[in-house]
């Protein structure tokens, strides 16, 4: 869909021209939202918007990853994290997919909206799965594994991250 226009007094000609809305900031435009229909970060005063870092996709990411962060030579770079042992805990997960080498938005705090396409229980504690990139409403049993409390189920599809101190399984 195309950006909405406006119309703006062009104040050489005197006459009212379109000027289509933007959205990345710019000095003196008129911001249009995003296909989610929402605001881009780069609209918003800094200090306002989610509790996120962006950084490098080791691999390939699904909306609603969660994910870990690691070293490569020196760079930061984001996983799916994995429950089956202790390498990969979750520091905090996507929203939007986005291809291995690209940046990715790592949200560190607040709702993962995309965490199960359906079937959470709201209120039920979210464990970090085996299943790479996972949730799961049971803990990790199996020696070596990781057992990490994401967080709690709000509704169907959406975990609350607030994450809980990490055991491995002896």
């Amino acid at each position: 869909m195309a950006a909405p226009k406006f119309l703006k007094l062009d104040p050489t000609t005197g006459l009212h021209v379109e000027v289509a809305g933007v959205t990345t900031a710019t000095a003196d435009s008129i911001p249009s939202t995003d296909a989610n229909g929402r605001l881009t970060l780069a609209q918003m005063p800094t200090g306002v918007g989610p509790e996120l870092t962006q950084v490098l996709a080791s691999e390939s990411l699904v909306a609603g990853n969660w994910v870990n962060f690691h070293d490569v030579t020196g760079v930061t770079k984001a996983r799916k994290a994995d429950a089956t042992n202790s390498s990969k805990p979750a520091h905090g997960f996507v929203i939007d997919g986005v291809t291995s080498g690209d940046l990715a938005d790592v949200y560190v705090d607040g709702q993962n909206i995309a965490a199960a396409a359906s079937g959470l229980v709201a209120g039920a504690r979210q464990f970090l799965s085996t299943t790479p990139g996972a949730t799961t409403a049971t803990p990790p049993s199996t020696a070596a594994n990781l057992v990490q409390c994401l967080g709690s189920a709000i509704d169907g599809t959406t975990v609350l991250f607030k994450p809980e101190g990490a055991i491995v399984v002896a």
